[in-house]
């Protein structure tokens, strides 16, 4: 199993939300109003009056066979929104109860 964490820009919510039904990922927990930065490059997401944009994220934990279309789908949807940011990072679950 693993898990996929997934942080953008709360504009893509509707096209990540489409994303996981499209593979059928049912289980996942999102959190919103998040703010940060990214590491490389694009403009802080601060929710303030200079940054106003705010991120939201999402947690999968899936097959590892759904870590391909997954990873595969947040990197079309950051090559039609560039400017807009969406990142996933991916790590193994030891054990689930």
């Amino acid at each position: 199993m693993k898990a996929i964490f997934i942080v953008y820009n709360q504009a893509q919510t509707e096209k990540v939300e489409y994303l996981f039904d499209k593979l059928n990922i049912r289980g996942f927990t999102r959190w919103t109003n998040l703010t940060g930065r990214g590491s490389v490059d694009g403009p802080p997401h601060m929710n303030t009056h200079t940054w106003p944009e705010q991120n939201t994220a999402r947690l999968a934990v899936v097959e590892d066979h759904m870590v391909k279309p997954t990873l595969e789908g947040v990197r079309k949807l950051d090559e039609v929104n560039k400017e807009v940011g969406i990142r996933a990072f991916v790590w193994n679950i030891e054990e689930l109860y």
